[in-house]
């Protein structure tokens, strides 16, 4: 536990820094972490048997993060991602042994991975710089501290199996712990912002929460069942304590769609 508290306490540094730089700080800090978690996703899937089509993947990568920094359109993203799908398909229907699972499996980092990731770094193109780091720590902190609560409040409280047949650990009191934490951290951060600057209604934030909060649980599950099929208990081991890239922003990743879907409606982008 003390391994684990400590290199929370890194990462949080590391968060801290990046968001407070801001521009390419941020974006090469967070590129690489996609980057990261899609090498690990990939290895898992293949350590287990798989045999994903990595490719496309790779060069969806390569051409739509730039291209979102440069040019600050969001359907292009769509068409480059929709275009790797079909590559994807292409290459594992005309093996000799297609499989559907290997055409899955090689399309899930697209849509669990990279498409919210360009979703992050997206913030950073139409708002003022305020507003920029308040939507980015909403998309770290609602899942973030949901997960911290969560882990606590389950070890004290936990009785109800949440989801055994995926993660057995995971309780239902851990889980309304770990949305109670994610209403906290938007309360907090809001009232925070009220005092110097306009943030969007509290009402606003406080629901987004919530249902940000589920999406960041159902991805920490959703990674789970990743793991499970694997049958790997980390994705890496660079972070002691934590595993690695893809361990720490599963639930980010799922909670940042949510985020930048109401970013979209309300900021009229």
């Amino acid at each position: 536990m003390v391994k684990r508290v400590l290199t929370g306490l890194g990462l949080l540094g590391l968060l801290a820094f990046a968001v407070a730089m801001g521009g390419w700080v941020f974006s090469v800090l967070f590129m690489a972490s996609i980057c990261l978690c899609v090498f690990e996703f990939f290895r898992a899937l293949k350590n287990a048997g798989n045999r994903p089509v990595e490719w496309p993947v790779w060069v969806c990568v390569a051409v739509s993060i730039p291209t979102l920094l440069l040019t600050d359109r969001m359907y292009l993203m769509m068409l480059l991602i929709g275009t790797a799908c079909m590559l994807t398909c292409g290459n594992v229907i005309f093996r000799k042994t297609p499989r559907l699972e290997d055409l899955v499996y090689s399309c899930l980092p697209l849509f669990s991975v990279l498409l919210p990731g360009l979703c992050m770094l997206s913030f950073q193109q139409h708002l003022t710089r305020e507003m920029e780091i308040y939507f980015i720590l909403i998309s770290f902190g609602i899942p973030l501290l949901g997960d911290t609560l969560a882990l606590f409040g389950g070890r004290r409280f936990g009785r109800l199996a949440l989801c055994p047949e995926v993660s057995p650990k995971k309780t239902v009191e851990g889980a309304l712990f770990g949305l109670l934490g994610s209403v906290l951290f938007a309360l907090i951060i809001t009232l925070i912002y009220q005092t110097f600057t306009t943030p969007p209604p509290l009402w606003h934030m406080l629901l987004l929460s919530l249902v940000g909060g589920m999406a960041g649980q159902v991805g920490d599950l959703f990674a789970s069942l990743v793991k499970r099929h694997c049958d790997i208990k980390d994705f890496g081991k660079i972070f002691p304590g934590h595993g690695g890239m893809m361990d720490r922003l599963d639930s980010v990743f799922f909670a940042t769609i949510i985020v930048y879907v109401y970013y979209v409606f309300s900021i009229g982008v």
